[in-house]
């Protein structure tokens, strides 16, 4: 008879005893598995809710930022730069400046490569008495400056305006009956009209607009303004402090203006949206963290435990079955059998049970926490076949089974023939 037969007929015989140390293996495969199973599924729907999160975050707040962009295009600039000297109580009373500041203000913010700010344009203003007409309204010259035009892409209410044409503000044209095309004499200058504004309600509507530098001609302010407008970059967008601390530093004789708007009032809900998007992405995060250590301090403590349970029992298995098998032992020596042919016996039956020990803990194990809170079919299929923790199981059952094993193999090796026949 083979080795191999007899360990096959060696199992067939206690059937019982394999049975019990197959279902020991298993249950602590099983547990082992299936705590390492819900671990990962936990921490797989969580990243994937904190995933959604993000995404639902980073929409919102592409949404927003669009809204504001399209307000603020509407807007028009909402930074107004002015010389230092000039009192903004009389700024804001006028509407425009007393004090001058030089135009080639402009090209050296833009050299200097400013990063809260963009689209810088110069700008005169002031109330002029227009002497055809004998109406008293608000000239201004307007222009881009060199390097900055719509670097970003914005849809600006300001367009350049090119020279012997001029825009007219609501009031202007519609008290003087004045169309586009039309032509007409601004302070003893010919100019042709380029546009007619909207009603605005407002001031605006008593202002006439023209190139820069035909607007410092008639003032006889050659080579100054009295404003810069510009937008706010993204990365300030409500945040005055900054700007001003960027812009002074370059000009140091300039002050900043912001205008308030609800534009502001939505810059500061999308920051808001932002910050709590992010601290509820930590927040879960942590939560992420916090929750895997615990499942790993849960698993560290189960399975050693089962670990030592399983490896008790079947040590009990093995030796009762043992010391049953003594006379058979004594047989198979007297007839030829040497001791290592016993051990291997033994730890063949142990290897074997650990095999499928393994194989049969690890299907259970998955399957149970696959369906655990919810339906094995919404999870990854990936998840339910995993190579690694296939062999780890495989190959810790086997180490358990056959440490178990070793001591009542190594005894069932030793025993003395004679002595164990005359006893029985």
């Amino acid at each position: 008879m083979t080795v191999t037969r007899l360990v096959i007929k060696e199992i067939l015989h206690s059937k019982f005893n394999f049975g019990l140390g197959l279902l020991s293996v298993s249950v602590a495969v099983a547990c082992s598995v299936g705590s390492l199973t819900l671990m990962n599924k936990h921490v797989m729907r969580t990243q994937m809710m904190l995933d959604n999160k993000k995404t639902e975050t980073r929409e919102k707040m592409r949404t927003m930022e669009e809204d504001i962009k399209k307000a603020m295009q509407k807007l028009g600039f909402n930074i107004v730069i002015l010389p230092k000297e000039q009192n903004l109580s009389d700024w804001y009373a006028e509407d425009y400046g007393a004090k001058y500041m030089p135009e080639h203000y402009v090209a050296h913010l833009a050299q200097s490569k400013i990063l809260t700010i963009e689209h810088l344009t110069p700008r005169i203003r002031r109330k002029v008495n227009w002497p055809e007409t004998q109406w008293a309204v608000i000239l201004v010259g307007l222009s881009d400056s060199e390097g900055c035009m719509a670097e970003h892409g914005h849809d600006l209410a300001y367009k350049p305006i090119s020279r012997g044409r001029i825009v007219l503000g609501h009031e202007v044209h519609q008290g003087l009956g004045l169309k586009v095309s039309d032509e007409i004499r601004f302070m003893g200058k010919e100019f042709v009209v380029d546009a007619c504004r909207k009603e605005m309600g407002t001031e605006e509507d008593m202002t006439v607009w023209m190139d820069l530098q035909e607007a410092q001609e008639l003032l006889n302010k050659e080579g100054w303004i009295n404003e810069i407008l510009a937008l706010e970059c993204r990365s300030a967008w409500a945040n005055l402090p900054k700007i001003r601390a960027e812009i002074t530093r370059i000009l140091p004789e300039t002050q900043v203006v912001e205008k308030s708007s609800d534009v502001l009032a939505k810059i500061h809900a999308y920051i808001k949206v932002e910050e709590e998007g992010k601290t509820a992405i930590e927040r879960e995060q942590e939560n992420i963290s916090r929750m895997k250590a615990t499942w790993k301090r849960f698993a560290f403590i189960l399975g050693p435990l089962v670990l030592v349970i399983s490896v008790v029992w079947i040590s009990l298995l093995a030796a009762g079955n043992v010391r049953r098998r003594q006379v058979e032992i004594g047989i198979l020596r007297t007839l030829g059998f040497r001791s290592w042919q016993i051990l291997y016996v033994f730890l063949s039956r142990a290897v074997l049970m650990g095999l499928l020990g393994g194989l049969l803990g690890f299907i259970v194990g998955r399957c149970l926490a696959h369906n655990y809170q919810e339906p094995m079919r919404q999870i990854h299929s990936g998840w339910l076949f995993s190579f690694g923790l296939f062999g780890l199981a495989v190959l810790g059952s086997v180490a358990i089974a056959v440490a178990a094993s070793w001591i009542p193999a190594m005894r069932a090796a030793r025993l003395d023939p004679a002595v164990t026949l005359r006893e029985e």
